[in-house]
């Protein structure tokens, strides 16, 4: 695939006219998904003035995602600090890459839904199992009438996990922060293995969202999913060990 090809496989949200690019986002989607899932994730972080590069799903080929994640680091239009984000098995592909030093120039790892040992997957695919997909991916009304007519790949999740890429996935290897994201109700990866796997890296945090389940970024409860994420972000811009920005205050007496 030459740089021309490249070019054209991410799709991009970029800052609100007149204002300053705050760092820039490389999503990588999971099992089946196409980057154009990602949409409402784009336009709420470019709201922000962070511009969005969402990629394909590598699990079908992930050597022409990785030269164009590495052509984009590199690019003078990429503004920092540059974070990695990955939902399902991109989480597990973008911890592989910090991890191996594959991917060099990355600040920060965004994970969702992060793949584990206990991985539950789905019963076989069968004609009548898309109602049992969009149940484990989503409860959101909205995100599951995009994943009907989208271009994504039904019975993706039903497939399992590459082979090798739950043991690449090494958090103890990635120094820079990591903040993990998990539907507290996810049955494809339980939220009690993704406790484990977390608990191994360095510098991570890991949140649960409440009756979130496996597609978290795009769940009923993107909106504040996406201000966690800002949070982070801004904490980032000013520095890798993430300065306190809001500080909760002991308070006495009554209201």
């Amino acid at each position: 695939m030459t740089l021309a090809d490249q070019e054209s496989i991410e799709t991009a949200w970029n800052e609100p006219e007149g204002l300053t690019a705050r760092g820039t986002l490389f999503v990588l989607p999971g099992r089946g998904e196409d980057p154009s899932l990602y949409q409402r994730f784009g336009r709420r972080l470019s709201a922000d003035a962070y511009r969005v590069r969402v990629l394909p799903d590598p699990v079908p080929d992930s050597g022409p995602v990785l030269a164009r994640l590495s052509a984009l680091l590199t690019s003078q239009d990429t503004v920092g600090p540059k974070v990695l984000v990955g939902s399902d098995t991109g989480a597990l592909y973008a911890s592989w890459l910090v991890a191996s030093g594959e991917l060099a120039g990355i600040d920060a790892l965004i994970l969702a839904g992060l793949p584990t040992r206990d991985d539950a997957g789905l019963p076989a695919a069968t004609p009548g199992s898309w109602d049992d997909e969009l149940a484990a991916r989503t409860s959101c009304p909205a995100h599951r009438g995009v994943l009907t007519n989208s271009a994504m790949r039904r019975g993706a999740l039903f497939a399992g996990l590459p082979d090798g890429w739950l043991e690449r996935a090494d958090l103890s290897q990635v120094k820079q922060p990591v903040l993990g994201i998990h539907g507290a109700d996810d049955e494809i990866s339980p939220l009690p293995a993704a406790r484990v796997s977390y608990a191994a890296g360095p510098a991570a945090r890991l949140v649960s969202v409440a009756g979130g389940r496996h597609d978290v970024l795009n769940d009923l409860t993107h909106r504040t999913v996406a201000a966690t994420i800002v949070l982070l972000l801004e904490r980032l811009r000013l520095g890798p060990e993430l300065p306190v920005i809001l500080a909760d205050e002991a308070l006495e007496g009554e209201y």
